[in-house]
């Protein structure tokens, strides 16, 4: 099963941003610069978005994000839910007017999950810089070269990847500093109230495996109540995501007292990890549904935690398939398109489900039936699979019938 796709650096997995969506707030922030940038001296701007960008995008802070970047320019924001362009579900149209309120200029483009834009809604095929695009083939080179995988990843990475890498731990430490002392309600619909804080504080009282836990789960809610509240965090690899892989980093670093060298080559093989995902199937959960999201980024943690443990290459690749492989079919279906309900709760339980796939694969032998790449392309299939209504569009689940039955669409 060899395919040949296009892997990027890993810096385009670990970006830092702002929450509460990189597809949805980062994606169309991004792509309002871009055209800003190119119409100088525009006053007036008008911006269609279309599918599930139009769905969830009140929720999400869509309108906010395009507005802020545009300021002081006039933007009229059009919402086309039920419309969907050919190229990818997070459509969006761009116009720019100039003083006699004739269209000046027309930029169609897509976020594609990630923070990335794209007007052809794919990746671009020259920012590959990866020789092998399997997990398969990486594995039989780290064999043959008797390397591990951040080794791999070190060879084709410029030198300053360690130094992004250092400077991604350092936003996600600070993310849950943040997170864990913040308390009140989360913006949005549903008065939300914080959690991480009170879930930090219990967790110092209790001993053992029990705290060990409770401390993973508090980590991960500072992360992603954080990003709900619009703060600054890394896509890991969204910012629908972004919890899990710093609560497991973190966790590693106070409770097993793993240096920082140590827990950027996990970052590294967590990255590339990610890199596999995003190549060969997607982390967007308007494509593929939320496994493309909290899936892709447990499947990450867990093969990161694997090679701190001491895994082999071939444990790293167990771990990595085992998380993934229990959030196959995952739903995107957030109540009132907000990056909350069920996403926050999802962040925590990825984490935990990242560790218990470390220790599973590290009693093991590295042996398995089906391969991480196999799991990944019945990823990409479950997600195309999946109705639209259960990928991002807050038309189906929980996003039906999470509160009484009441649907807020956007």
């Amino acid at each position: 099963m060899k395919q040949h796709f296009i892997m990027e650096s890993i810096k385009e997995i670990f970006k830092i941003g702002y929450g509460p969506s990189s597809s949805h707030t980062m994606g169309p922030g991004k792509a309002s610069a871009v055209f800003k940038a190119r119409n100088p001296g525009c006053t007036k701007f008008r911006v269609t978005l279309y599918g599930s960008l139009a769905a969830t995008g009140k929720g999400h802070m869509t309108d906010k994000a395009i507005v802020d970047v545009m300021a002081p320019a006039d933007v009229a924001i059009i919402w086309q839910p039920d419309e969907f362009l050919p190229a990818h579900p997070n459509g969006m149209k761009f116009e720019a007017f100039d003083t006699s309120g004739n269209i000046r200029d027309i930029w169609i483009t897509y976020s594609i999950g990630g923070g990335d834009i794209s007007d052809t809604g794919k990746r671009d095929p020259t920012a590959s810089i990866y020789k092998l695009n399997t997990m398969a083939d990486i594995l039989s080179w780290c064999e043959e070269n008797g390397r591990t995988i951040w080794e791999y990843v070190e060879m084709h990475e410029a030198p300053a990847i360690w130094d992004h890498l250092a400077e991604v731990w350092q936003v996600m430490q600070d993310a849950i500093g943040r997170g864990i002392e913040a308390e009140g309600v989360l913006p949005g619909r549903l008065n939300l109230p914080r959690k991480a804080s009170s879930y930090y504080t219990k967790a110092r009282s209790f001993k053992g495996t029990l705290a060990r836990r409770a401390f993973t789960f508090a980590f991960a809610l500072a992360v992603s109540e954080e990003n709900a509240a619009g703060g600054k965090i890394v896509t890991a690899p969204t910012c629908g995501s972004c919890g899990v892989i710093p609560s497991v980093m973190y966790l590693l670093k106070t409770q097993y007292e793993f240096s920082e060298k140590k827990i950027l080559r996990g970052l590294a093989t967590a990255g590339l990890v990610g890199n596999l995902i995003k190549t060969n199937a997607s982390i967007s959960g308007a494509e593929v549904g939320c496994q493309g999201e909290v899936g892709s980024a447990s499947s990450m943690a867990a093969a990161a935690a694997e090679q701190m443990f001491g895994g082999t290459p071939g444990q790293v690749e167990y771990a990595a398939s085992i998380a993934m492989e229990h959030f196959l079919g995952l739903t995107c279906d957030p109540l009132f398109g907000l990056v909350q309900i069920p996403c926050i709760e999802r962040n925590a339980f990825g984490a935990a489900r990242a560790l218990d796939a470390n220790m599973y694969a590290l009693l093991s032998d590295g042996h398995h039936l089906v391969s991480f790449d196999r799991v990944i392309q019945a990823m990409k299939q479950t997600g195309h699979d999946l109705p639209r209504i259960y990928r991002e569009t807050a038309e189906g689940g929980l996003a039906v019938l999470g509160i009484k039955g009441e649907r807020v669409n956007g």
